[in-house]
């Protein structure tokens, strides 16, 4: 999802995310702090970060429905258009430790050619159905990141109200902030709006 020159240096980018609001979620300036970040058992993103987005949306569905979907990692690339591979490394409930591995294409540009981002992610805090924190590191050619993303979960009028907030850190993303905030908001807003088409289609059979 990203792919950018600076100073003859092509840093790519992320589609997702690791990664929302197609649906009037709340945007954060780039290089600006929210007032109160998201947190999961008193955890939230990386505090420093320059490069950060937070977002939300009212997702029209049972709250198990999306939780499913969201914490079913090896099916993302079932709904998620910027995934294209995803798989747990452990076994079990989805609980603190668990780690996964997936993917995310990055399109080719001025001669060069496609290739794809790696991201593993380790849950660090969780709670069913409430919250959930993972971090961990993303490459590609001639980029890495740092990725902090918590995801909070409640009941509201008119169904579930999904809240995401992601930070990245690293060389390439910290030479250009403005720029990779933007990406970095494009790819959440399509991840909140894919779970929120695919949990609303669930909810509806």
């Amino acid at each position: 999802m990203f792919g950018m020159r600076k100073a003859g240096i092509r840093v790519a980018a992320i589609t997702v995310p690791l990664v929302a609001a197609l649906l009037g979620g709340a945007t954060v300036p780039a290089g600006a702090q929210p007032a109160k970040g998201l947190t999961c058992r008193g955890a939230g993103v990386d505090p420093a970060a320059q490069v950060r987005y937070r977002t939300d949306a009212v997702i029209d569905a049972p709250l198990d429905v999306i939780w499913k979907l969201q914490t079913d990692v090896a099916r993302w690339p079932s709904w998620q258009r910027a995934v294209s591979g995803a798989e747990r490394l452990d076994h079990g409930r989805f609980r603190a430790g668990s780690a996964f591995h997936w993917t995310t294409p990055i399109p080719p540009e001025a001669g060069i050619p496609a290739t794809a981002l790696d991201i593993t992610s380790t849950v660090r805090q969780v709670e069913g159905r409430a919250c959930v924190r993972w971090t961990g590191p993303a490459d590609g050619e001639g980029l890495h990141i740092d990725g902090v993303h918590v995801w909070n979960f409640t009941k509201v009028r008119g169904g579930v109200r999904v809240s995401t907030e992601e930070t990245h850190t690293g060389p390439q993303v910290d030479a250009n902030v403005p720029l990779a905030t933007g990406i970095l908001r494009a790819g959440l807003d399509a991840w909140l709006g894919d779970l929120k088409a695919a949990a609303e289609a669930r909810a509806r059979r």
